[in-house]
């Protein structure tokens, strides 16, 4: 880009769009939020896309979408979009992160809490 059309420090457009092929979305339901863990079924291969060997070669520990983003200095939407061509192939793993079911307070803490409350 020019130093007039603003400071876009990312891969140039046209490279995105030849890397999605055009795609601007995975094309099946969306699997892959930014905290989805993405785990490595294989091992890349010589005809791969160079941009699907790097995942398959970052994801061989689970790593989340927003991380594989960002070791690839690539927007999250086309990460997607190679992500959903590697899960379609069977090369990778969706995982739904973890997430804690809410540990609420004891009863007994709450309501001494409420009545010191009351009583200011």
């Amino acid at each position: 880009m020019t130093a007039d059309q603003g400071s876009w420090d990312g891969p140039e457009p046209d490279r995105l769009y030849v890397i999605t092929r055009g795609r601007s979305g995975p094309s099946g339901p969306g699997v892959f939020d930014l905290v989805t863990l993405i785990v490595s079924l294989a091992e890349p291969t010589p005809a791969m896309q160079p941009e699907h060997a790097a995942i398959l070669r970052l994801c061989r520990s689970p790593l989340s979408v927003a991380e594989v983003s960002a070791y690839l200095e690539l927007p999250t939407s086309v990460v997607t979009v190679l992500l959903a061509d590697l899960l379609d192939d069977g090369r990778i793993e969706a995982r739904a992160a973890r997430r804690r079911a809410a540990e609420l307070p004891d009863r007994a803490l709450l309501e001494a809490v409420i009545h010191g409350l009351q009583r200011l």
